[in-house]
């Protein structure tokens, strides 16, 4: 992977030439003592707490890692020449939180996404835009140079807000990072700001995470925490009341409450793909999806709205597992690295499966990169994704993938022409597909404009198909439609309804667990 150090630098410093308004918001800064222990999740609770009070509340995050991402308002950029607002993308999890707040997603609420391409380097993204692919140990060096741009952003969002709740990433206390840090410690330092420490007590070991971090931290940083809290507690918690009094004498920080086990944490968006490691069978339906567990999945929430039909019955298949003989659907989701997949797919002989499943007259959905994979040949010259090469399709549609430089971010709300559903979605990919198998595209859009845009392709007999759109699932009155297609019954979900749903049940837990008087009173 070839890196042009100095070209990342100089638009780095271009994207950091920007004006700020006055701040006028009070922040609160939540870390953890590790990775998962429920900081996004926690943020969005507190975020619909908190605007349900009447304030304007807006989340930020740094630095995310994940290739779960959003589409977002890009201010950075004028409208187009027929009005269009700009889109860049930012993590999925701080789109959640911008929805629990009440307001659009925007690039400035999570300036620097880091989207893993390989074991040792991932695609940077500031403020919406790549700016190229970076092993880790050279954006290590490089990323203090992100501050700039981190900190105009953090004031943007705090000068249109009364209260901005901040997340770290994993843990707050690798000072192996501080130097050069940007979204724990030393952002916490940049933009004076309080820190909340959160310990998920379910992983045990909460007492020794939250002294272990005490212990590590610099005598500034351990005056930076105003308190900890415990989250996904369990049962009596009179029996913990000692250790956290022994927490609270060993590190000085107070107990600010305990959030117990939520138990509509499922019913909400995961960020980070360790959830598809525990990920179970849904064991209802009748109607059985397969997905193979690609080693770069992206976007997997896609699949959340057929996860909750309750006549589906959707498995991902880890690696070292076949794709059972009995399933109905195959679908191929999204990857930041489909070449990769690819040998992944022929590794596991997973391309036997799906060949087989295929001729058993079974049908298979190709989602973004799981479209390309579909095709005959992916093709990446600039070696965008990896080493430059190409590599044999699945052959299963009549399409060819070229991975390019241009990233395609948009947003779609559109009527298929052909079912007569409403779409609605988002494109976000690299890679440019041609091949006579788009004469025959799975959708025909119209959103109203001078003309109809097909998406993606299908098969002659219509068991294959594949696109780029993004949450097409979410839409219910296509996934009704596909289900019935398909096979399966109908349930009528309203899936946006549910997520909403969840966010209010996440907000009165916060209220009920927590004194959310006393954390507003915390910011500064």
């Amino acid at each position: 992977m070839t890196v042009d150090v100095d070209d990342l630098i100089s638009r780095i410093r271009y994207s950091a030439r920007l004006d700020t308004g006055p701040r006028r918001a009070r922040a609160l800064m939540i870390q953890g003592t590790s990775s998962d222990v429920g900081k996004s999740m926690v943020v969005a609770g507190l975020c619909r707490a908190y605007a349900r009070r009447g304030l304007a509340v807006r989340p930020f995050k740094a630095q995310n890692m994940s290739n779960n991402a959003a589409v977002a308002v890009d201010s950075d950029l004028p409208p187009g020449p027929d009005g269009t607002v700009p889109r860049g993308e930012i993590g999925r999890a701080q789109a959640l939180q911008a929805r629990a707040c009440g307001v659009s997603p925007s690039i400035h609420m999570n300036p620097v996404l880091l989207k893993p391409q390989s074991e040792i380097g991932a695609q940077v993204v500031l403020r919406g835009r790549v700016l190229g692919n970076c092993p880790a140990r050279i954006y290590h060096h490089m990323r203090q140079r992100l501050i700039p741009a981190v900190l105009d952003s953090f004031e943007r969002v705090a000068a249109e807000s009364d209260l901005v709740l901040v997340e770290g990433a994993g843990s707050g206390a690798e000072v192996y990072l501080r130097a050069s840090d940007i979204t724990n410690m030393r952002f916490a330092e940049a933009a004076d700001l309080p820190v909340v420490f959160l310990s998920d007590i379910d992983r045990g070991g909460t007492m020794a995470a939250l002294v272990g971090s005490y212990v590590l931290l610099s005598e500034s940083d351990r005056a930076r925490v105003v308190g900890y809290l415990i989250n996904k507690f369990r049962g009596d918690f009179s029996l913990f009341e000692p250790g956290c009094r022994t927490i609270t004498e060993q590190t000085g920080w107070p107990f600010l409450g305990v959030l117990r086990w939520f138990p509509g944490a499922d019913r909400l968006p995961a960020e980070d793909s360790l959830a598809l490691e525990r990920a179970a069978a849904t064991s209802r339906g009748k109607l059985k999806i397969a997905v193979p567990r690609l080693t770069r999945v992206a976007n997997f929430d896609d699949l959340d709205p057929l996860v909750a039909e309750p006549d589906v019955d959707l498995r991902w298949i880890q690696p070292g597992s076949p794709i059972p003989a009995d399933v109905d659907v195959v679908i191929l989701p999204g990857s930041k690295a489909t070449r990769t997949e690819l040998d992944l797919i022929r590794r596991e002989g997973w391309d036997i499966d799906i060949q087989a499943h295929v001729r058993r007259g079974g049908r298979v959905v190709g989602l973004c990169a799981g479209f390309q994979m579909l095709g005959r040949v992916v093709r990446d010259p600039l070696g965008l994704e990896g080493p430059p090469g190409e590599t044999a399709g699945l052959g299963l549609l009549e399409i060819e993938t070229e991975i390019s430089g241009d990233k395609c971010l948009v947003e779609i709300d559109a009527r298929d022409r052909l079912s007569g559903c409403r779409v609605t979605g988002y494109e976000m990919h690299m890679g440019r597909t041609t091949g006579a198998g788009l004469a025959r595209p799975w959708l025909t859009l119209d959103d109203g404009g001078d003309g109809l845009r097909p998406e993606g392709a299908m098969s002659a007999d219509g068991r294959i198909v594949g696109g780029y759109l993004h949450g097409i699932f979410g839409g219910d009155d296509f996934r009704s439609a596909w289900l019935g297609q398909v096979g399966a019954a109908t349930s009528g979900l309203d899936f946006e309804r549910r997520i909403d749903d969840a966010l209010e049940a996440l907000a009165e837990h916060c209220e009920s667990n927590l004194d959310l008087d006393a954390l507003l009173a915390l910011a500064r």
